[in-house]
């Protein structure tokens, strides 16, 4: 990771972009970090890592629900798969 400043960024554009495809490269205004310039496979992997785990946390979830459990010849009628 890189931190370079909006000003730098601005001038250098082509330069972060470049750099952003090897690490993330992070944009401060003021001290702050304000941006992250990150390529397109790494945003790519970072939604699929996120689903996965959204997914993840959805099934646990599921699994954690009291009640009867429905047997799936009823799930298929139920959705009309019948």
């Amino acid at each position: 990771m890189s931190t370079i400043s909006v000003a730098d960024a601005r001038n250098n554009l082509s330069t972060v972009i470049a750099r952003s495809q090897e690490e993330a490269v992070f944009i401060e205004r003021r001290g702050q970090r304000t941006a992250v310039v990150i390529s397109p496979e790494q945003y790519e992997r970072m939604l699929d890592a996120l689903e996965d785990a959204e997914d993840v946390a959805a099934f646990d979830e599921a699994m954690a629900e009291e009640g009867p459990d429905v047997p799936w010849e009823q799930v298929k009628a139920d959705l009309g798969w019948t």
